[in-house]
């Protein structure tokens, strides 16, 4: 079922849904259902999986030339997904990158996505490469997430590269695109970052699922520039407990978010990590509460594969 369909169904009643990680190579889908387990009493109707690039580093050989190197590689999201679906007979939404695909191989991908029965995506962009300061599309590839949800809407439209290929069907994809509340970090202003948002739903997006924030006002005001901009579809918030005091520099530093200084100074007057990750899931509750107050069809859970926190905070909240 697509995600929209989700929401609908649920007729106001708040959804819960979280985001895992693949695991790196070397282990089984196993270490995925653990994360996954905890939290299926609260009846997710659907699980992202993320996407991650290869990542590499080039090492330096006897004869002075550099040798490319890959040094961490995840299973592929599709066969997780597909686990998953397996498994727990909820909805599995894969994310799909510009970043290190061409066009043709992210039509390859959705072929058999659809193949699968999968009926949702989430189009991004990507991250830049560790040796790259700012991103870049493959040859052949999509530079923004707008032109990825194009393709994945002309598919949709029943539109493929090979405008001669045989025995092709429209598929039926509900996509979803990546929001930022407190605006992109590539983007030189929030109203600029709206404008594009615009033409991400303009191209086929069917709802958005925010960036992770500590501060629900500054999601309520996007919400409302992005309806005052026309935008109509659901905007799903996305959430994540701060666990730890290095994430205190780590996430304004990778996510160029704020937190609040309530925040900020509880956990730097914490003891250790562990009276931390308290103050993160209390933190997460009111923000979650009110959220629920406010009437938003789904609350989505950025777990990095620990259910723990997700399961303390969904007690309270589902």
């Amino acid at each position: 079922m697509k995600v929209t369909q989700h929401i609908e169904k649920a007729n106001g009643k708040t959804l819960f849904s979280f985001e895992i990680l693949p695991p790196l190579k070397g282990q089984n889908i196993q270490c995925i259902f653990d994360g996954i387990d905890p939290l299926m009493e609260f009846n997710p109707p659907f699980i992202d999986v993320t996407y991650h690039r290869e990542e590499y580093e080039f090492k330096e050989l006897e004869n002075g030339l550099l040798q490319k190197k890959i040094v961490k590689k995840r299973p592929g999201t599709v066969g997780i997904c597909a686990g998953i679906q397996n498994k727990y007979n909820v909805d599995a939404i894969p994310h799909i990158l510009c970043g290190g695909f061409t066009k043709e191989d992210t039509e390859n991908l959705l072929i058999d996505l659809d193949f699968l029965g999968i009926d949702n995506v989430v189009a991004l962009r990507g991250d830049a490469v560790k040796s790259e300061i700012y991103f870049k599309a493959e040859k052949e590839g999509n530079a923004y997430a707008s032109e990825l949800v194009k393709q994945i809407s002309d598919l949709n439209n029943g539109l493929y590269l090979d405008a001669d290929l045989q025995n092709s069907n429209a598929t039926d994809f509900c996509i979803g695109v990546a929001g930022y509340p407190e605006k992109h970090m590539e983007a030189p202003s929030m109203d600029s970052d709206i404008y594009f948002m615009k033409q991400k739903i303009k191209n086929g997006a069917d709802y958005i699922i925010t960036q992770m924030f500590f501060d629900n006002q500054k999601f309520f005001e996007y919400v409302e520039k992005c309806r005052a901009a026309g935008i109509t579809v659901p905007i799903i918030p996305g959430l994540k407990p701060i666990a730890t005091k290095k994430q205190l520099n780590l996430i304004p530093h990778r996510f160029k978010v704020d937190l609040p200084d309530d925040l900020i100074m509880a956990v730097v007057k914490a003891k250790d990590n562990d009276a931390v990750k308290q103050i993160g899931i209390e933190w997460c509750i009111a923000q979650s509460k009110e959220l629920v107050k406010a009437g938003i069809p789904v609350l989505h859970y950025y777990s990095m594969g620990k259910a723990e926190n997700i399961k303390a905070i969904a007690n309270e909240v589902f």
